[in-house]
C-alpha cells in the first residue's frame, strides 16, 4: 500500500510533463521554418515575386502579425478552393493544413520564439531564375519557342500582343509537358497573363477553320502561379510540321518601359513513342456567347452546360475572372440525373490564377453525356476590395475592368471500353 503514493506521484508527474509538451509554444527553428520552406519560400525568397523574404528569422520576424492574420484567414498561402466540397487531393496542393496554420497561430501569439538554432533545417535549394523547373525532371526542353519581343511603355492602357511564331519540327512529335514563362523578372512585372495556342493543319480537324489558321486549341496559358503542365502518363498534344504558335500577350504599363518577350519550353516524347490519350485544353464557359451583365453594387451569377460527347477525365480546374470575381463552381450533371461537385472556389483572387491540377487517383472520370457545369458569381459592390468602382455596370471584356467567367480545363478524351474498365477497377470508390 506504501507504493500507490509513488505511483500516483508518478503517473502525475507523466501527465504533467504531457501537458507541457502539448502547451509548449512553437519556435521558428523547430516549427515554423519548416513549414515556410514547404508552403511559402517558392515565393517568399530573395529576388522572387513575393514583397517580403521568409527564409531566416531575422527576415520573418518582422512580419508576424501580417503572417497569423494572413494563414488564419487562409489568404496565403494562395489557394481558394472551399476545402468542405468537391475534390480534395491535388498534385499542387500548397494550402496548409490546420495544424500548420495552428502552430504558426501559437507561434505568433507566444512571441515568435526563435528557438535553439541547432533545429533549423537545412536551406532550401530552389532552382535558377534563368533556368526551367521541369528541366530536374525532364532534362533540357527539346524546343524553346519565343515570341517576338514588345515594349511596354511606363504608363498608357492594357495591350493585347498577338504575334505568330513557327515551330521548327519536320515530322509529327508528341508532347508530354510544356512550360511558359516571360524571360525575365521585369516581364513578369508587365505581363498579366499570356496564352500559346497551336495553330497547325490536321485532316479531320477544324475543316471549317481558314486555310492557315486553323487553330487546335490551347497550348499552354502562363499566369501567376501558373508555370507549366505535365500531361499524364501516356497522354500528350501533338504537334505536326508547319505548325506555329499564335500567343496572345496581355500586358499591363507598370510605371517604367520594359521591353520583354515570353518564351515556351516544350518537353517531347521520345521518338516513335506515342501515346494512347490526347488532351485538349478546353475552355468552360459561364457566360455563354460572353454574355455578362453586372449591374452596379450587386452580385450577379451567370451559369454555362457543356456536354462530353465522349467519356472523359478532367485533369484540372483553372477559373479565369477579373476584378469582381468572387467564386466558381464546377460540378458533373450525369446521364443517371445524379449531380457530383468537382471543385468549388468560394473565394476567388483575381491576383492569382492558380491551377488546381487533381491527383492522380482523383481526377474524375465521366461518361459520355455527362454534362459540365460552371456556375460563376461576380461581387460588385464596395465589400469587392479589388472592385475599382462599384458604381460602374460590367460587361465581358478583355480589359482587367471588364469581366470574363470561364474555367480552363485540360479534358482526355477516352474509350467506352476504357471508361468501363475504370468503373470495374473504382467500383468500391
Amino acid at each position: 500500500m506504501a507504493k500507490r503514493p509513488v505511483l500516483i506521484a508518478v503517473i502525475l508527474s507523466t501527465l504533467s510533463i504531457a501537458a507541457d509538451l502539448n502547451t509548449k509554444a512553437p519556435t521558428f527553428a523547430k516549427d515554423v521554418a519548416p513549414i515556410l520552406q514547404e508552403k511559402c519560400q517558392a515565393c517568399h525568397r530573395p529576388g522572387s515575386m513575393a514583397p517580403m523574404s521568409l527564409v531566416t528569422y531575422e527576415e520573418t520576424r518582422p512580419w508576424v502579425k501580417d503572417i497569423k492574420q494572413r494563414v488564419v484567414t487562409r489568404n496565403m498561402p494562395p489557394w481558394h478552393l472551399d476545402k468542405t466540397v468537391g475534390i480534395q487531393h491535388f498534385q499542387n496542393d500548397i494550402s496548409l493544413t490546420d495544424e500548420q496554420i495552428a502552430t504558426i497561430a501559437r507561434w505568433v501569439d507566444a512571441g515568435a520564439p526563435l528557438g535553439d538554432p541547432k533545429d533549423m533545417p537545412a536551406p532550401k535549394q530552389w532552382p535558377q531564375d534563368d533556368g526551367w523547373q521541369l528541366a530536374k525532371q525532364f532534362g533540357p526542353p527539346d524546343l524553346i519557342i519565343k515570341s517576338e519581343p514588345y515594349t511596354m511603355p511606363a504608363h498608357g492602357q492594357d495591350v493585347w500582343f498577338k504575334p505568330l511564331t513557327q515551330i521548327p519540327l519536320t515530322e509529327p512529335r508528341w508532347v508530354r509537358a510544356v512550360e511558359m514563362r516571360p524571360s525575365t523578372p521585369a516581364g513578369r512585372r508587365i505581363t498579366h497573363h499570356a496564352l500559346a495556342y497551336l495553330q497547325q493543319e490536321e485532316p479531320g480537324v477544324n475543316n471549317d477553320a481558314a486555310p492557315g489558321n486553323a487553330t487546335q486549341g490551347l497550348l499552354m496559358e502562363w499566369a501567376v502561379n501558373k508555370n507549366y503542365d505535365i500531361y499524364r502518363p501516356n497522354t500528350g498534344k501533338l504537334l505536326l510540321p508547319g505548325a506555329r504558335i499564335w500567343w496572345e500577350e496581355h500586358l499591363h504599363a507598370v510605371g517604367e518601359e520594359i521591353r520583354d518577350h515570353v518564351e515556351l519550353a516544350v518537353y517531347l516524347y521520345p521518338k516513335g513513342q506515342e501515346p494512347k490519350y490526347r488532351t485538349a485544353l478546353t475552355l468552360f464557359s459561364a457566360s455563354p456567347g460572353n454574355n455578362l451583365d453586372i449591374p452596379p453594387n450587386t452580385i450577379t451569377q451567370t451559369e454555362g452546360y457543356h456536354t462530353l460527347k465522349e467519356p472523359a477525365r478532367l485533369e484540372n480546374f483553372q477559373p479565369h475572372m477579373h476584378l469582381r470575381g468572387k467564386s466558381m463552381l464546377l460540378e458533373a450533371l450525369l446521364p443517371d440525373g445524379s449531380r457530383r461537385t468537382l471543385s468549388y472556389v468560394d473565394h476567388f483572387n483575381f491576383n492569382w490564377m492558380i491551377n488546381y491540377i487533381y491527383a492522380d487517383d482523383d481526377a474524375p472520370v465521366l461518361p459520355k453525356g455527362t454534362v459540365i457545369h460552371v456556375v460563376a458569381s461576380h461581387d460588385n459592390t464596395p465589400n469587392n476590395k479589388n472592385n475599382p468602382d462599384p458604381n460602374q455596370w460590367v460587361g465581358w471584356g478583355d480589359r482587367t475592368v471588364d469581366e470574363m467567367a470561364h474555367a480552363w480545363v485540360n479534358v482526355t478524351y477516352i474509350s467506352e471500353e476504357d471508361y468501363l474498365a475504370y468503373t470495374v477497377a473504382h467500383r468500391t470508390r
